[in-house]
Parts: structure tokens; C-alpha cells; sequence
């Protein structure tokens, strides 16, 4: 999860190589651009990717990788939506998932075709996925994590146990909100014990008014930022995704991940192929291929957002990360873990209602 409203998006690199790699297949447009098997045209996340992996894929099957970055599940849905670009393959969150399925958006995957798909992949995700992906007909898992607070020992004296740190005026102007709304509105929803999926209004309302409550504390609503300003020491709270966490602690000793005790959102991201794919076949010979646990190693090592990939566990040698409580943490030891679902437009625009009184107070 992304997740809602953004990952990591230091991608400038990256994204060149795509931009340069897609024009210059618009600009020849000759057959043998495409590889001696075709092109797959990949739609995903911007840093979500060795782009090694990339470059093995296409050396093994001879499938040209025409590859393009979003940064929200929300930039990239009017577009897939629309039909304005086809894509192959798609890397969407849970919820987003499950607005896929409900506008039909979505082809059903062939298993067959994917055996590292089943076999490499814990089956608890699966069964986390079925929440979003009935029968888990659509879905094949990829990244997962949590969402919780990093705070600095250095500037919080005091154990961090609850969401409700961020209500502590102790802490004005050093504390990151993400600037997303079902993000922000699940540690204030969480925060007075409601679901993070609520269409309660009373609910709604009384979340709302806890963040227009916070707000003259908080430093900066955002999104990427939010790793940076806690490496560089520039907040001493900030809420964020597992897989950021793990990199800031790399690079800044002081700071410590927690998940809250009132719960918080345990998400998924994995594989689609949209319903227009043009290249369904190579599409699953991709997918499958980042399922192969060296290759799953290679994205997790490169992303540091947890994998699902059993295979790819093993394989970790670092002991200290294989173990590690926020890239795998024991999901039975916490209450209150829930996956975001799609709530409808009506209830899309409720939140988005809700999240603009929030901003604007």
C-alpha cells in the first residue's frame, strides 16, 4: 500500500530509461523493437522495481519490457479506465483491486502459466487478498506491509504505544501526517476504535474533527517526505509505511518503527492484467517471473518493501532483516489489523467530503 496516495518516487532514473525506451519504440515502429516474443507493456509504481530484474526478463524470454510509472492508485486508474494507454501488466493496491473487479476492468490469471505464483507465494496472503479478490481469481501478491509511527528516541522521551501521540501538543510542528485521505483518516478513525473501512457517518464526522483538532500541530502533510524529514532529523513523529521505515533506520539509528496498539492497515499490492491486455500470455510469464524467489529477492533488497515470497525469505542472509519485526512482523501478536476495501463512488466522495473539511479548517 502504497499505498493510497504515494510510495517512494525517487525514480528519476528510471523513469528516463522508460521515457527513452517508449519513444523510441513510438519512433521506429519496427517489428523488431519488439523483441524476437513480443512486448509487454508494464504500469507500475515509481522505485517499486529492480530494474535489473527488468533486464533478466527480457535476456531469458526475448519479451521486450516497455515499462511506465505512476505514483497514486488514483493517477493510474482514470488512465487504465479510460482505455487511453494498454497495459499488460499492473501493480494496483488492495482496494484499488477491488474497484478494478467491480468495473470489469480485470481478465481472470491462469494459474497454469504461473506455477511460481502458487508456489512461492505464503498462502496467508492469498487469504488476506481474498477480502479484495474473491477466489483470488484476479490478484497475485507482491509487496505487503503495515502502516504505522517512526519517531526519533532522540526528540520522544516516552514510550509510543498509541495514535494518540499525534495528538500530544508536546510535539507541535514536529509531526508528519501523510497527505492522503484514507490514510490520514484510518489513525483517526483507529485512533476512537472505528473501522478504517467505516461509511458511519457519525464515525466519519467525529474522525474529521480529530484531525481539524490536530491540525495547528502538525508540521507538513505529506507523502515521500516523510522518510527524508526523519532521516535529516526534521520531525520527531511521523506516520509511514513498514517498507520506508526499514530504509530510514539504515540510514539513521535513532529511529524506531511501532505499530499503534488501537490496530492499523495491513496492505497488499500485487499483479493484474486489465482486461484489454494485449499480451495476456507474456503478461503471466512475467508475473511468474517475479515470483521466482531469486527474483523476488532482487526486488526486495532494492525496494525494502516486505515480500510475500516465501521462497525469497529464505534466501535473505542478513539475519537481522530476515527476523525482522517490521518487515515480518508476527501479524497475530497485534488487534484491530485491517486491509482497506473499495467503498464505492458514494462512499469515495463521502471521504473525500470529510478529508476536505479536514484540510480546509
Amino acid at each position: 500500500m502504497k499505498k493510497i496516495s504515494g510510495k517512494t518516487t525517487k525514480r528519476i532514473a528510471l523513469a528516463l530509461g522508460a521515457a527513452l525506451a517508449c519513444a523510441a519504440l513510438a519512433g521506429c515502429g519496427s517489428p523488431s523493437s519488439a523483441g524476437k516474443n513480443g512486448e509487454l507493456y508494464v504500469y507500475n509504481w515509481g522505485e517499486y522495481i529492480d530494474p535489473d530484474t527488468l533486464t533478466m526478463f527480457e535476456e531469458e524470454t526475448g519479451i521486450k519490457v516497455i515499462y511506465d510509472e505512476y505514483d497514486t492508485n488514483e493517477t493510474m486508474y482514470p488512465k487504465v479506465a479510460a482505455g487511453a494507454s494498454v497495459y499488460d501488466v499492473i501493480c494496483p493496491s488492495d482496494y484499488m483491486v477491488n474497484k478494478m473487479i467491480d468495473n470489469d476492468l480485470l481478465q481472470e490469471l491462469n494459474f497454469d502459466n504461473m506455477p511460481n505464483a502458487l508456489s512461492n507465494i505464503g498462502a496467508s496472503y492469498y487469504d488476506t487478498a481474498e477480502e479484495f479478490d474473491p477466489g483470488n481469481k484476479y490478484f497475485v501478491p507482491y509487496c505487503w506491509g503495515t502502516v504505522g509511527i517512526l519517531y526519533n528516541t532522540s526528540m520522544v522521551d516516552e514510550p509510543v504505544t498509541s495514535w494518540s501521540i499525534l495528538w500530544n501538543e508536546k510535539y507541535k510542528d514536529n509531526i508528519l501526517m501523510q497527505d492522503s485521505v484514507r490514510d490520514a483518516f484510518m489513525v483517526a478513525l483507529k485512533l476512537n476504535g472505528s473501522s478504517m473501512n467505516t461509511l458511519d457517518v457519525n464515525e466519519l464526522e467525529a474522525a474529521r474533527d480529530a484531525l481539524i483538532e490536530q491540525r495547528p500541530l502538525v508540521q507538513a502533510w505529506v507523502i515521500d517526505e516523510v522518510r527524508d524529514k526523519m532521516i535529516g532529523g526534521e520531525a520527531a513523529l511521523g506516520v509511514i509505511y513498514s517498507g520506508e521505515a526499514i530504509y530510514t533506520q539504515r540510514e539513521n539509528s535513532d529511529l524506531e518503527y511501532v505499530i499503534p496498539q488501537e490496530g492499523t492497515n495491513v496492505w497488499l499490492d500485487g499483479w493484474v492484467i486489465p482486461k484489454n491486455a494485449a499480451n495476456k500470455e507474456n503478461a503471466e510469464k512475467f508475473i511468474d517471473f517475479m515470483c521466482r524467489g531469486d527474483i523476488a529477492l532482487m526486488n526486495f533488497e532494492y525496494i525494502t518493501y516486505s515480500t510475500p515470497n516465501t521462497a525469497a525469505q529464505a534466501l535473505i542472509k542478513d539475519e537481522d532483516i530476515r527476523n525482522s519485526e517490521i518487515a515480518f512482523p508476527d501479524l497475530s501478536q497485534y488487534n484491530n489489523l485491517e486491509t482497506f476495501t473499495y467503498l464505492g463512488e458514494e462512499g469515495d466522495e463521502l471521504y473525500n467530503q470529510y478529508w476536505k473539511e479536514a484540510r480546509s479548517q
